[in-house]
């Protein structure tokens, strides 16, 4: 461990591990909720197309990729949002297109060459230099910005965008920002996972996640801290075998899911045992010829609640649902 971090490519590797293991699952986690694991992955195959303009251009093919994605990422949420029967179809043609486009681009580029575009679609530990780390670092304080501050409001429209509009949220602005940040977590994670496989750091994470956790807050933490520790044992492991770290990466997740999920099968059986033997609250009714005097004093603080008549309960059931709501928010 020690002769790893005395080498400067090493410890950009980690510092950008640790960058990439923060912001895939702090998007992720939104994209889960929407049912749209796979958009990570759409976009990876658009951003090859940005990459290969890099290599035409001669510039950084990281920001030229922020900006095609970027693009493509607009283009995908108004597809989604507008509902349309075909719009499976237009979506996989920008997915294809992209990466014909990118594989064109970057055979006719002067850097051509199998070795540059493999770091891209597989993460290379060696390519991370220090003008690339203070890219990651910006784009990934921008991610982690949004989705950190705007946790409350995007949780809301991942969850109910009807409800979330009658409320006064801006839901096509916010919707446009998250596919925006989607869009621009990958461009931050295909240098250490690639372009192919960064969508599977930003949903198994979560997934993983999801199995201890009972509410939003608790599971976006547990699936950064997941992220972080899959993203720096990966590189770590991929270094001391000399692999590709983002296959080492996204194998070490899945295996992190699949314990989780041998962890949380019992645990369920656990608190469904305890929930059966304790049972549910039995309510003490009188019956026709009993003497309902003696109970009268006894149930009067208990029955307080339902004495305020059919309005008081409908009142503290919204009360309730509001709260519980909230509470999953925090």
């Amino acid at each position: 461990m020690t002769e790893m971090l005395s080498y400067d490519f090493m410890q950009r590797a980690l510092l950008a591990a640790v960058l990439v293991g923060i912001t895939a699952p702090a998007v992720g986690i939104y994209l889960v909720q929407r049912r749209q694991a796979l958009m990570g992955d759409g976009i990876g195959h658009v951003a090859l197309t940005g990459v290969g303009l890099g290599f035409i251009f001669q510039t950084s093919p990281v920001w030229m990729a922020v900006l095609v994605c970027v693009l493509g990422a607009i283009v995908m949420e108004l597809v989604r949002s507008r509902g349309n029967n075909r719009g499976d179809i237009a979506l996989a043609m920008l997915f294809y297109g992209g990466m014909a486009c990118g594989k064109l681009l970057v055979s006719m580029s002067a850097q051509a060459g199998s070795g540059s575009l493999e770091s891209y679609l597989w993460g290379s530990i060696l390519t991370v230099s220090a003008t690339g780390l203070a890219t990651i670092a910006v784009l990934a304080a921008v991610v982690i910005a949004v989705t950190i501050g705007l946790r409350r409001q995007l949780f809301a429209i991942c969850q109910d965008e009807e409800f979330a509009r009658v409320t006064g949220i801006p839901v096509r602005l916010l919707n446009l920002l998250l596919a925006v940040m989607a869009a621009v977590t990958v461009t931050v994670a295909m240098r250490v996972v690639g372009l192919l496989l960064v969508s599977a750091l930003m949903v198994v994470p979560v997934a993983a996640a999801q199995q201890l956790t009972r509410s939003f807050a608790a599971t976006q933490a547990a699936a950064i801290a997941l992220g972080i520790t899959v993203a720096v044992a990966g590189v770590s492991g991929s270094y001391q075998a000399d692999v590709p770290s983002g296959p080492a990466i996204v194998l070490l997740a899945i295996a992190v899911f699949a314990l989780f999920s041998a962890i949380a099968a019992p645990l369920a059986r656990r608190r469904h045992r305890t929930a059966a033997d304790t049972g549910p609250e039995v309510c003490e009714v009188a019956l026709p010829g009993q003497n309902t005097g003696q109970n009268t004093g006894q149930n009067a603080g208990q029955n307080t609640g339902l004495s305020a008549g059919p309005t008081g309960g409908r009142s503290a059931g919204r009360e309730s649902d509001t709260a519980a709501s909230q509470g999953l928010a925090q």
